[in-house]
């Protein structure tokens, strides 16, 4: 895990350009028990720990019909994590490749997801299982996981078909 402002070998940190905010909604708040980056799991397990999704009004409206889904995509923010480095050495072995070849929270837009299994609805609050964010990480978004979806329109004239050419 990168700790904060190191720079390993062979990695490149860039300046950052002048705000651009995207006009983002966090829509809630995830709680977890990992308050500390170095302690926070890499990846979520979907038998690790019951955490909290807290979804806040008004955005909570749009959470019906969402215990239909056994598992769900959880998008959020990654606000403890740099931005500048480009290229990372993940096994700090100097070997260093670009941050859009890694899962790395380390990221120009740190923007974290995960496959989470949902345990429990309680109102605004869903409990999931799968997570590997801090406690208090903002949330961005909550859609079914797009493994299960299966689409509700007809396919239509325009639409990708298997052995189309890309």
């Amino acid at each position: 895990m990168v700790r904060l402002n190191e720079i390993r070998e062979g990695e490149l940190a860039v300046p950052l350009p002048a705000r651009q905010d995207a006009g983002l909604y966090f829509i809630g708040t995830i709680r977890t028990p990992w308050t500390d980056r170095l302690e926070c799991p890499r990846q979520g397990r979907l038998d690790g720990p019951t955490c909290r999704i807290d979804v806040a009004s008004p955005w909570d409206r749009g959470l019906e019909g969402i215990e239909a889904f056994e598992q769900l995509e959880v998008l959020y923010w990654l606000n403890e994590s740099r931005r500048d480095l480009m290229k990372q050495s993940p096994r700090n072995d100097g070997e260093a490749r670009g941050v859009f070849s890694l899962r790395t929270p380390v990221r120009p837009n740190p923007i974290g997801t995960s496959i989470v299994r949902l345990v429990k609805v309680d109102g605004p609050v869903l409990h999931v299982k799968g997570l590997d964010c801090l406690d208090g990480t903002p949330l961005i978004d909550l859609k079914p996981d797009r493994t299960l979806f299966n689409p509700l329109a007809p396919a239509q004239a325009g639409d990708f078909q298997v052995g189309d050419e890309a």
